[in-house]
């Protein structure tokens, strides 16, 4: 079998078999975000055989992500390593034969057709619901099919989007959520749940690059684990034909001028990052501040809410959804402060 012997089990499996294995080791395949759910695909991709995996994400390794984030140990957060190198350098010990490039980047507008165009799928590592509507543009400009998940608390959900015959996902989601969203570092995370979707995540990209798209699930799968109940949303007739995406091909997340973007952009002399949605709405500051005080002091008014998550940062929150985050002058730092406490 040339070389196949350590997929033995897995070419066993009748779906895969020996031409399965040799596509998966000739497949490309691009993980945006190497955080919780991240680790867990990069793990299984690069156990089963994916020739090529690029490795995104624009953080670095804390102590907190120790509990769920399964490549990375208490080195690594010492030495802050970037994420997607410290999850490099364990997966090449665990299949060298892999290859494994580590991008230390923010995805965004600029890149994003950079990195994730020359793979045959995408999968979707993030906690960030405008890089997902950026996956999904690029997706369907350059006819690329990604595989979607997320969790938060004890709830998760995944699904796979195949540009031309399935719905895409701002056919299910036309619109942003606005306002302060719950994320892992509000609400926390359970990482049996994280290590459950990511699990199903490479599954499905696995049935993609066997050349099986047809088998991989066309339901919206939603899973909550504390109480362990399943729920199915069929996706099939959740085509929207009037999508501005799949149907007009108007691509507004890679679009500079769009409404959809939020501006980050540093203020000259004051070690501070300003927040702009484009897209203006009022946010509800009490329950903002109920979800905020989960994870550090809170204190404002009527017009505000001041909000210290860390040492020397605070994150001012206006009631028309601008953010000033204080202490930094980082544009990377400080979308990683928004995604996480504000969501989004």
């Amino acid at each position: 079998m040339d070389g196949l012997e350590r997929y033995s089990r897995q070419i066993l499996f009748q779906k895969i078999g020996e031409a399965g294995q040799r596509r998966l080791l000739n497949s490309r395949v691009a993980i945006v975000g190497a955080g919780a759910l991240g680790t867990v695909i990069a793990n299984h991709l690069v156990r089963a055989g994916v020739g090529y995996i690029r490795l995104i994400d624009r953080d670095v390794v804390e102590r907190s992500n120790l509990q769920r984030q399964m490549l990375f140990d208490e080195v690594d957060a010492q030495l802050q390593l970037p994420k997607a190198i410290a999850a490099q350098n364990r997966l090449k010990k665990i299949n060298s034969s892999v290859t494994v490039d580590a991008v230390v980047a923010d995805v965004n507008l600029d890149n994003a057709e950079i990195y994730l165009t020359d793979v045959d799928s995408i999968v979707d590592g993030t906690d960030n619901f405008m890089i997902r509507y950026l996956i999904n543009d690029v997706a369907i400009k350059f006819d690329i099919p990604w595989v979607h998940g997320a969790a938060v608390s004890s709830r998760g959900m995944f699904a796979v989007f195949k540009p031309g015959h399935t719905p895409c996902y701002r056919c299910l989601f036309p619109q942003v959520p606005q306002g302060t969203g719950e994320t892992c570092d509000t609400v926390g995370v359970l990482s049996p749940l994280t290590d459950i979707i990511g699990s199903f995540q490479a599954l499905e990209t696995m049935k993609l690059l066997v050349g099986l798209p047809a088998e991989t699930t066309q339901n919206l799968e939603q899973i909550e684990i504390w109480d362990l109940s399943f729920l199915q949303m069929d996706m099939s007739q959740g085509k929207n034909p009037h999508c501005p995406a799949c149907v007009h091909r108007q691509f507004d997340f890679l679009e500079r001028s769009s409404e959809q973007q939020i501006v980050f952009t540093t203020l000259c002399g004051r070690n501070t990052v300003q927040v702009n949605p484009r897209r203006k709405h009022e946010l509800d500051l009490k329950k903002a501040a109920e979800k905020l005080r989960r994870s550090g002091r809170v204190s404002g008014n009527e017009f505000l809410l001041r909000f210290s998550p860390e040492q020397d940062i605070s994150i001012v929150v206006f009631r028309d959804a601008r953010v000033l985050i204080h202490g930094i002058n980082d544009v990377v730092k400080a979308k990683s402060l928004y995604a996480k406490y504000i969501g989004g």
